[in-house]
Formats: C-alpha cells, sequence, structure tokens
C-alpha cells in the first residue's frame, strides 16, 4: 500500500453544477491538505453534483465501490444544514457501512468551542468498503474549519479502513499514535479561527448561510428543541399526552400575526388581474381629470356678458363634439353647439343647456342649426363647466397605500382615469394543498371504497374556499404516511407555493407524521400544535426556513389542519385566512365580524368555545338573526352546507338561549328573509 492516500472530493451544490467557477470550496480544502496533511493526501478526483439525493450516491458508490485501490478518503462540501434543498446526510447515511461517530463528535466539538451555533450542522461520518466517508458545511471557511478539525487523526482511520493490521498500527500505545499524527492529549487542532459554519454550498452569490453573520436560518434555542414524537421510536415511545400547550383562540392568532411572512412588493400592470390587490405605495394622479374645460351638458357654450343676460338670438359659429379637434375662439355674441364631455371652445365662459334654448333658423340645406334662440337669464360664469382639474388634481393622492382594489371597479377606474399603467402592489401568494394518508383516496376515483378507505374531501374543499378568496392555488395530491414520502412532498412543494395547506396527521396517532416531519426532517418551528376550541384542536401552525430563487434565506408558513372535513374548513377560514390576508397586505385580516341574534337555542360544550356553522339572513327590519346547519359533529361535512358564517360560541354548561346576541364571522355573503 502507498503511503500516500488519495482523496476524493464531492462538491454538491445545484449552483455551482451549472457554473463550476461559483465553487471556493474546492481550493480551500486542497491548500488544507497540502500545508496541514504532512505530505499524506493526494486530492485525486473532483465532482461536482446538484442537491439531489440519487446523484450523490452515485458518485460516492462510484468512488467507494470500484477500483481495488479505490479511494481513501471521500469528502463532500454542501448540502448539510437545513434548507429544504439540503438532503447530503440523507444521501450519505444509507450507503454506510459502518458509523463514524467520533469523527462527527470531533467536528462538532471543535465547532462548538467556537460557537453554540455549531449545533446545526448535520454531519455524517462512516465507512464503506476500504473508504472513510465525511460530510463537510458547504462554506470554504466551514469546510477548511471542520476538515482541520479531523485532519491528523483521519490517516489512521484510512489505514484501518484499507484492511492494515491493527496491532501493527497501534504498536507503541496511543502516545505515539499522537505523536505520529502531531498532536497532543486533549486536542484535536490548534486553530483559532473566527468561525463561519455554513451547511449550504456557499459561492459568490451568498448561496450559504453562515451562522451569525446575517443568514436568514432558524437557530434552536435550548428551550426549542423538538417536542414532536420521533417517529423511529416506534409507538410504544410516542408521546401519551400532547407536548404542545394549548393556547386560546386569540393568543394563535397573535402567534399567526407574529410569525406570518411579510409581503412581497412586486409592480403589477393596471388590467383585469388587478382586482383583489393591495397597493403598497400611495398611487398619484400623473394629470389633471378633466385635463380640459369641459361641457357638463349638451347644449351651447357661450361668452357670458357682464350682466349676465343671454336672452336673445345669437348665430351658432361652430359645433364641439367630445371627439378630438379643434375649435374656433368665440366671441361675445357668438355661441357654439357643445356636446357632453366636450371641450370649450376658447374664450367661453359658460354652456347654456339645450333645454334652454329654441331653434331660430336653419341653413339652406336644413341640416345644421343656423340661429337660435336663448331663454336663460342671470347666467353666471362656469356655469355647466368641468375646470380643469376639478375632479382630480395632477400630482394629488388618488389611492392610498394599504387600499384593497375591487372587482367593483372604482378604484381601477380612477388609476386608468388618471393615465397610471402600472402600480407597486404586494403579491398575492400562492397556496399548496396536501392531504395525508394511506386511507385517503381521490374522491373521484371510480368503483367502491374499500374498508378502511376515505375519499378524499378536504383537499378539493379547501382548494375552493382559497380561490373564492382570490388565491392561486397548487393541488399538491395525496402524501402517504411515511416519514420520507411526507418530507420529499414538503420539500418539493416549499421550492414551489408561498404557504402550505394540509390535513391529517396532526393527531396522536403512531402514523400522525406532520409535526415530527416539520421540526425533525425540515428544521422548521412549530409556533403551536393545539388550540382550545371546538372542531379544529390539533390544529398546528409552523414556519420553515427555505431559500428562495435568488440563494436568500426566507420563511415559509406550513398550516397543519385536522383532517375531518369541518375541522378543516372551520380552521381554514379562522387561522389561514388571515395569514394569508397579512400575506397580500389586506387589513383588517381575517372574516368580518358582525353581531347577530340566534333564532333559536344554541347548546354550548363544557370545556372549550365552538366555532358553530350557521346560515345569518337579515329580516326586512334590518336584524341579523341566524340559524344552525344540524348536527356539529367535526366528521360531518354536511354542516358546512348553506353556512355563511361561524358563530363564535362561547363554553358553557347551559345552551344560549333563543334571542341571545353573539359574534358571527362571515364566510359568505348574507342573506335575505
Amino acid at each position: 500500500m502507498s503511503d500516500t492516500l488519495k482523496v476524493a472530493l464531492l462538491i454538491v451544490s445545484t449552483t455551482a453544477a451549472k457554473d463550476p467557477s461559483t465553487d471556493a470550496s474546492e481550493q480551500a480544502l486542497s491548500d488544507v491538505l497540502k500545508s496541514e496533511g504532512g505530505g499524506r493526501w493526494e486530492l485525486a478526483d473532483t465532482k461536482i453534483v446538484p442537491d439531489e439525493v440519487t446523484q450523490i450516491q452515485r458518485q460516492i458508490m462510484l468512488w467507494a465501490d470500484g477500483a481495488a485501490e479505490g479511494f481513501n478518503l471521500i469528502l463532500t462540501t454542501g448540502g448539510t444544514g437545513f434548507a429544504t434543498s439540503d438532503s447530503t446526510p440523507e444521501a450519505v447515511s444509507p450507503l454506510l457501512h459502518k458509523l463514524a461517530p467520533g469523527i462527527v463528535h470531533g467536528m462538532l466539538a471543535a465547532s462548538l468551542s467556537v460557537t453554540p451555533f455549531a449545533m446545526m450542522s448535520r454531519p455524517v461520518g462512516g465507512v464503506r468498503n476500504k473508504s472513510i466517508i465525511v460530510t463537510l458545511p458547504g462554506s470554504p471557511k466551514g469546510a477548511k474549519e471542520n476538515l482541520q478539525a479531523i485532519l491528523k487523526t483521519l490517516p489512521h482511520a484510512c489505514l484501518q479502513a484499507a484492511g492494515m493490521d491493527s496491532r501493527t498500527l497501534h504498536a507503541g500505545g496511543v502516545k505515539k499514535l499522537e505523536a505520529d499524527a502531531g498532536i497532543t492529549s486533549g486536542g484535536g487542532h490548534a486553530h483559532a479561527h473566527d468561525h463561519h459554519h455554513g451547511h449550504s454550498h456557499d459561492h459568490s452569490h451568498k448561496h450559504g448561510h453562515g451562522h451569525g453573520h446575517g443568514g436568514l436560518v432558524r437557530h434552536t434555542a435550548p428551550s426549542s428543541n423538538p417536542m414532536s414524537n420521533d417517529p423511529s421510536l416506534g409507538p410504544s415511545r410516542r408521546n401519551r399526552e400532547s407536548p404542545y400547550p394549548m393556547l386560546l383562540v386569540d393568543d394563535a392568532l397573535n402567534k399567526i400575526k407574529e410569525h406570518t411572512p411579510p409581503p412581497v412588493v412586486i409592480i403589477s400592470k393596471v388590467d383585469g388581474t388587478l382586482p383583489g390587490s393591495v397597493l403598497a405605495e400611495d398611487v398619484r394622479a400623473r394629470a389633471n381629470v378633466p385635463a380640459f374645460r369641459a361641457s357638463i351638458v349638451d347644449g351651447y357654450a357661450v361668452v357670458v356678458p357682464k350682466d349676465g343676460n343671454m336672452k336673445g338670438v345669437f348665430p351658432v359659429v361652430s359645433v364641439s363634439h367630445a371627439a378630438p379637434g379643434e375649435a374656433k375662439p368665440l366671441k361675445e355674441g357668438e355661441i357654439a353647439r357643445i356636446t357632453t364631455g366636450a371641450p370649450l371652445p376658447l374664450g367661453a365662459t359658460s354652456v347654456i343647456m339645450v333645454e334652454d334654448t329654441v331653434l331660430k333658423t336653419m341653413t339652406e340645406d336644413g341640416k345644421e342649426e343656423k340661429e337660435v334662440g336663448i331663454l336663460a337669464d342671470g347666467v353666471k360664469e362656469g356655469e355647466n363647466v368641468r375646470e380643469v382639474g376639478s375632479d382630480i388634481k395632477a400630482d394629488s393622492v388618488i389611492l392610498s397605500k394599504g387600499e384593497q382594489v375591487s372587482a367593483v371597479g372604482g378604484e381601477i377606474g380612477l388609476l386608468a382615469a388618471v393615465g397610471v399603467a402600472e402600480v407597486k402592489t404586494y403579491r398575492k401568494p400562492v397556496i399548496g394543498v396536501l392531504s395525508t394518508g394511506d386511507e385517503i383516496v381521490q374522491h373521484d376515483r371510480p368503483g367502491e371504497l374499500r374498508l378502511g378507505e376515505v375519499r378524499d374531501t378536504n383537499r378539493i374543499t379547501l382548494m375552493s374556499a382559497a380561490r373564492e378568496h382570490g388565491f392561486e392555488v397548487v393541488n399538491l395530491g395525496i402524501a402517504a404516511d411515511t416519514p420520507g414520502t411526507l418530507e420529499q412532498t414538503l420539500r418539493a412543494a416549499l421550492r414551489r407555493v408561498d404557504l402550505i395547506i394540509t390535513s391529517g396527521g396532526v393527531s396522536m396517532g403512531e402514523l400522525d407524521l406532520l409535526k415530527p416531519t416539520i421540526e425533525r426532517s425540515l428544521g422548521g418551528t412549530i409556533h403551536f400544535g393545539r388550540v382550545s376550541m371546538k372542531p379544529g384542536k390539533p390544529t398546528t401552525f409552523a414556519t420553515v426556513p427555505v431559500k428562495d430563487n435568488n440563494g436568500e434565506r426566507v420563511s415559509k408558513a406550513i398550516f397543519s389542519l385536522p383532517g375531518n372535513p369541518a375541522s378543516a374548513i372551520v380552521t381554514f377560514h379562522l387561522f389561514v385566512l388571515p395569514s394569508l390576508h397579512q400575506m397580500s397586505g389586506i387589513s383588517p385580516a381575517g372574516l368580518t365580524k358582525v353581531p347577530v341574534i340566534l333564532g333559536h337555542d344554541f347548546p354550548l360544550d363544557k370545556a372549550r368555545p365552538e366555532y358553530h356553522r350557521a346560515i345569518v339572513s337579515v329580516g326586512r327590519d334590518g336584524v341579523l338573526t341566524t340559524s344552525s346547519t344540524g348536527g356539529q359533529r367535526s366528521s360531518k361535512v354536511g354542516s358546512l352546507r348553506g353556512a355563511n358564517c361561524l358563530l363564535a360560541l362561547p363554553s358553557g354548561k347551559e345552551p344560549l338561549k333563543k334571542g341571545a346576541k353573539v359574534d358571527a364571522l362571515l364566510m359568505g355573503g348574507v342573506r335575505s328573509e
């Protein structure tokens, strides 16, 4: 066996795979191997692959399973963070024949001595065949420092993995091993450095994320350790009671308000797609409206004499239509026929309505008026005239930041009138809707249901509700109750949409995987996992850090709603809609609240406030009254039929009597009795 140890380097980066010039890790790691490796290492091969599990695994297996000599050390850099695309540990772990927790601990211990944020790293180390495999962070500095932490002990590990006799290696004891490696007891490496512990691959466009250096990545505090079940421990080790505190509805809404991602400002065209959007800036008039002195009526433009007496017969010298054109200046004693909206001729000071005139003579061909008699007296200047800017002054604010452009047409008409072609608005979020569960099947699948199967009611219902409120919706389908499948589905969805709505999988069952997947696999933060309400107690709200298309860290929201249909639609309107409104710039966010009178007695839940599906109608006296849609069991989708409101009923032992006043959250238009 040669004294030189061969190294293969795998750079995991979608960006570098497209443009290798953006990579800086190869040079940084090569320098470490040369300058600090004691002449033992040869960087024999380097490859770049995108952040895809199959491509990572394929390249590692080519190196570790190939030639008889192979590579002593395989290093990967990039993809070890919590971003949705970071999957290097998941790709490498299944390939390892032996784990090397000591190597992992060595890197983490060295990093933790510099910054507590090092705990956010997810390194993996181990052996495949005769190759040592170690995953390093993506930033050049982080990769360099992690390699420095273990480099002096790696030759010993590589020689053992390659098959060298352990007795021969260990002859002389630990002291000799340390001396040969150039280290002293208790010290892995002695590099004092400004620690930058990025995990994703770092290029010139800041594709990585360094802890403590402005990256928008979540750093879990010690008190924020995952509370969800660990699916790998099996049902016998799952929580018997929910570890999530029970929040009041108002407290849950405050959490949503606090953690919903901020709205994004875009440029929108003033066209048929604008209604529903919220303005992100004040809009000023680009011109006066009207831009010229215009007639309010059909009649005759005149020059009013000082005494205001217009009675008499006057020659009609010109005609002014609303169509563009030029008119001759008008003199006192002359009149010009004019139509509504047409510009006044130069010199004209007022307009006489056609109703205040009589025809006196016509032209010889009988087609035009020659003379017209005016019957008006006491005419004042400016009568029946729209002055320049009398409707809208140039540079005046016509619409304010935060105003929503309605579909009625008033706002968009105002913008068009002053010549505004584009405005800044808040982008409406794109929503993804996902159903979960092995028992869930497409609602339109032909044939009878098999035992245990349930038609997917929630997805089509939630998509319909979201579209009704003007949001674009992506159908994410059905995810099976397996951790890997659910994780990959959510990762793919987070790249496509701004907010995810799931239904099912948030209770206490052994296959309720959403909370552990969000916390443990996606690195998300669950802001609440239980709400004191009926229906919808296990409603969950979380945010997950992801990279946007520019490589910047952003946060995306996930609402995991209960699987029962009534619970899902109630919690959508109560919790998801306010978040969507906030992301769209709509204020106030959420359903409109109105006081209503109960049309009959309503039973109350003893322990929790209830959001009762009901119908609100207005009587001839203008009073809003409400009646129940019937049975309110959370699985009863029929309780939503015809419902246009949610009644906010308090908890209590006795029913609320007919005639009592309660608040109703309007989901639809109020009906007439």
